[in-house]
């Protein structure tokens, strides 16, 4: 252990007596379903020292670790009956420090919050690139990197503000759910804008904002009866977290003593979580390893881990009324850790939802990470996870637009994904989408064709599930990976700077490109929000033909057809093949194109083109 703390050096060494330096949670709420607590006290070498509470306040279990600049308290907050209390750190009789700790009263209904479902169309932004709403936070004295919209990876000034000012541009789209990408603090070097390599779990970036104004952008949302979805990473920190510079354990994170400074990189084969014959050394290489030097690859089977995990998650819900998680890196934790993880939060909130990054290549896989899975049960194990992400129809949509027909080529292919839905024990909660931050943009695979655009957001606005969409894809922004990476993919959204020549945030200022595909956008997502049928009816598949598929959504009060036509050519379909579906019905309306239809005999679909036909009786 002296090698690790050698290493992991915090400026503390200068205190000349034990004080508190830091307490997490720095507070917590009464009536909360578990009512243990456990309560990180650090200082430095705070365990040689006595520590007790005030008011008669017992303490259930003390727990010291190999760090003596660590002490974890528990307590038992149905046992408290006042609403704050004093942490006193003592030596022998003589209260050398003390930390007054609070319990606040939680918002009435705070355990049943509803959460993002199937209803919800899911906007993700990533924080630094939207929108400057705060210039004077653009760089601060306390965190490294500065601001330089000049560099294609450094910080570029988009903040909370930006995202807050803009809220009427969101909701208008169409969108009732924001995903933001992490915005705790992230204070590495360089590439921090991303915020996946958090430094602080319990405070947002000061480049961002504040806690107080991440709660005000919840709050407004909430307000708009739209949703804050938090960008929850569990799997890894970043190499400056202050816990990671002064580690309480060894065994906090995954380290190795065959790597530098006990780094070894993950062999990203997560396939090993189910592989009933995957060898243990590809096991471990997969979990433990660390998704890149700097993020240490955190252990979540050590309980006060999971513990701190677990309380940090639920500690932001209440904070910040939140309305959902995404999950990051999913399959690289612990999967038994996790599902305690899982179950925990919605223990206490049973509406919640929490959607992980299952970056996997087949239903089978991906369902597996569902709640309730048969095929993770075959493998003795429930994740207790709500949602999953639908990585294979991600992965095969543009192909199924870009390839030519044939026999499992084509628009099949998009049939093929739908017909593993039986795997998945909670259809209508899987995340849809064509993108991410992570990806080639939509518009950079098609060069900005709207026709393509507009095929693939029918597809996921339509489909089962939960559509997500990616900041600017709407005003048809590329972004090529393969050749500026990440940054890339990532660009400023036009206008969310002062300086910027043109504003797209502004739909009377779009170009006449931009306009085609946000109004397009609009359109559909707002017919989608009262759309009862899309968001929970069943659904009839007809195996695609000539280029063409052809589904319905429906149930007991409406019927909707919805027509992707991929060819290049105009087609006419013969409508007795639907007989099934149409039944009696003999029009309808293309809530696109606003045209009454008669869907009797034949109906024509232009090419490219996508339609969406409400049923008449």
């Amino acid at each position: 252990m002296k090698k690790i703390y050698t290493i992991f050096a915090l400026s503390a060494a200068s205190v000349a007596f034990s004080q508190i330096q830091k307490v997490e949670p720095a507070f917590w709420w009464k009536g909360m379903k578990n009512p243990e607590l456990q309560i990180l006290v650090y200082g430095k070498n705070i365990a040689n020292n006595e520590i007790e509470l005030s008011d008669h306040i017992q303490i259930k279990d003390i727990q010291k670790v190999e760090n003596p600049n660590y002490v974890f308290i528990t307590v038992n907050t149905n046992e408290i009956n006042v609403p704050a209390f004093k942490i006193n750190l003592k030596k022998g009789k003589k209260n050398i420090n003390s930390y007054s700790y609070e319990l606040k009263q939680r918002l009435p209904g705070s355990a049943d919050r509803e959460s993002f479902t199937s209803k919800d169309v899911m906007y993700l932004i990533m924080p630094d690139r939207f929108a400057n709403g705060d210039e004077k936070n653009d760089s601060r004295p306390d965190l490294t990197e500065k601001a330089d919209r000049n560099l294609p990876n450094g910080r570029h000034g988009g903040d909370l503000r930006g995202i807050i000012n803009n809220l009427d541009y969101i909701q208008n789209l169409g969108a009732t759910s924001v995903w933001l990408t992490p915005v705790n603090e992230d204070n590495e070097k360089v590439y921090s804008y991303h915020g996946y390599a958090q430094t602080d779990l319990y405070k947002i970036d000061g480049r961002f904002g504040t806690n107080e104004e991440y709660r005000e952008l919840s709050q407004k949302l909430n307000k708009r009866n739209m949703k804050l979805v938090m960008d929850y990473v569990t799997n890894h920190w970043g190499i400056s977290h202050w816990m990671i510079k002064d580690l309480p354990s060894k065994d906090w994170i995954h380290w190795f003593d065959e790597g530098k400074n006990g780094f070894y990189r993950s062999n990203y084969k997560t396939t090993t979580q189910f592989d009933t014959n995957a060898s243990e050394i590809d096991k471990k290489y997969a979990l433990n390893g660390w998704f890149d030097t700097t993020m240490p690859d955190i252990n979540q089977k050590n309980p006060l881990v999971l513990k701190y995990l677990t309380q940090n998650a639920i500690w932001w819900i209440e904070y910040a009324e939140l309305g959902g998680f995404r999950v990051d890196t999913y399959p690289y934790n612990d999967k038994e850790a996790m599902a305690k993880w899982a179950k925990a939060i919605t223990d206490e909130y049973p509406k919640f939802n929490i959607v992980g990054e299952t970056w996997l290549n087949t239903a089978g896989q991906i369902s597996a990470w569902q709640k309730g899975s048969k095929t993770g049960e075959a493998a003795g194990y429930n994740s207790n996870l709500p949602s999953v992400m639908d990585f294979m129809l991600y992965g095969d949509m543009p192909k199924a637009i870009k390839e030519k027909e044939s026999w499992d080529t084509g628009m099949v292919k998009l049939y093929n994904v739908f017909t593993s839905d039986f795997l998945y024990p909670d259809i209508n909660n899987v995340l849809v989408f064509f993108e991410n931050h992570d990806t080639e943009r939509w518009n950079e695979i098609f060069n900005a064709d709207p026709k393509a655009y507009k095929l693939g957001l029918t597809l996921i606005s339509t489909v089962r599930g939960i559509p997500q969409i990616y900041y600017g894809s709407e005003i048809g922004m590329k972004g090529d990976k393969n050749k500026g990476g990440d940054a890339d993919i990532r660009r400023d959204f036009p206008g969310g700077w002062k300086s910027d020549v043109q504003n797209a945030l502004n739909p009377s200022s779009q170009t006449p490109e931009q306009k085609d595909f946000y109004q397009f956008t609009q359109k559909l997502l707002n017919w989608r929000k009262g759309k009862e049928v899309i968001h929970t009816g069943k659904t009839k598949n007809y195996v695609p033909q000539d280029g063409v598929f052809v589904y319905f959504r429906y149930d007991g009060k409406e019927s909707v057809m919805v027509v992707l036509n991929n060819n290049e050519k105009d087609q006419t379909l013969d409508l007795k093949r639907f007989a099934e579906s149409l039944g009696n019905i003999t029009k309808g309306k293309d809530i696109i194109s606003g045209k009454e239809l008669s869907v009797q005999n034949t109906l024509t679909v232009p090419a490219k083109t996508s339609m969406v036909i409400e049923l008449q009786n």
